[in-house]
């Protein structure tokens, strides 16, 4: 074995053909933890992924994340992750937008596009224009908000149940228990000021306390 190969070869000549074929639709450009990531421009992305199919064989659309940046003015990523099966080899190609500008779809490309757009609209509420069925694939039906973006409360705004008196399922504003709303942070071993039960078997004893006795009815 050859050890001194170097350890990014599969990189290597990516980032600097990918700005050929790109020209001004790549802003940006960088390669972390073993892989490469493209930063393009929102309304060339169609332009963009039909390059890196057809000129650099990126064949297969893996998946559409999400990441969301509330302190930008657009405050979400949208990450491509593509798959070369002929060289092997991955590549990300992120785009960002905020909750008005819609993001151009892909599916004219890879129609399984279709369900990943739908996962990043429910999840943070992205918009994809040309995406013909832009529906909540996740959540449930009457879902308000978007749940992983980063100032969605953790315990939702709304919780449901089946009601008798109505004989279907209704939501009702979020009602947390006292006992719910202390923690501290500090230690995650540490919780409401009870006990539960079982848990006073773990309780120190008192100074001066009689000495455990084992099954036969002897002190230790």
């Amino acid at each position: 074995m050859n050890n001194s190969a170097p350890r990014h070869a599969a990189n290597e000549g990516v980032i600097d053909n990918a700005r050929a074929a790109l020209g001004v639709a790549l802003l940006d450009a960088r390669e972390h933890a073993d892989q490469i990531g493209l930063y393009v421009d929102r309304d060339s992305l169609v332009a963009t992924m039909v390059t890196l199919r057809d000129q650099f064989g990126y064949q297969q659309l893996v998946e559409i994340a999400g990441v969301d940046y509330p302190e930008r003015p657009e405050r979400f990523d949208v990450v491509y992750c593509l798959l070369s099966l002929t060289r092997n080899h991955r590549i990300r190609v992120h785009v960002s937008t905020d909750e008005v500008k819609p993001v151009p779809s892909v599916t004219s490309i890879w129609p399984v596009a279709g369900w990943l757009e739908r996962e990043v609209f429910d999840m943070y509420g992205v918009l994809f224009e040309g995406n013909s069925d832009l529906r909540r694939i996740l959540t449930d039906y009457g879902f308000k908000g978007h749940p992983q973006r980063k100032d969605f409360p953790l315990t939702g705004y709304v919780e449901l149940r089946y009601s008798e008196e109505h004989k279907r399922v209704v939501y009702e504003p979020v009602k947390l228990a006292q006992d719910f709303r202390s923690f501290d942070f500090m230690s995650p071993w540490e919780g409401a000021q009870y006990i539960l039960p079982g848990d006073e078997k773990a309780q120190p004893e008192a100074p001066g306390a009689p000495s455990p006795v084992t099954v036969d009815g002897e002190k230790k």
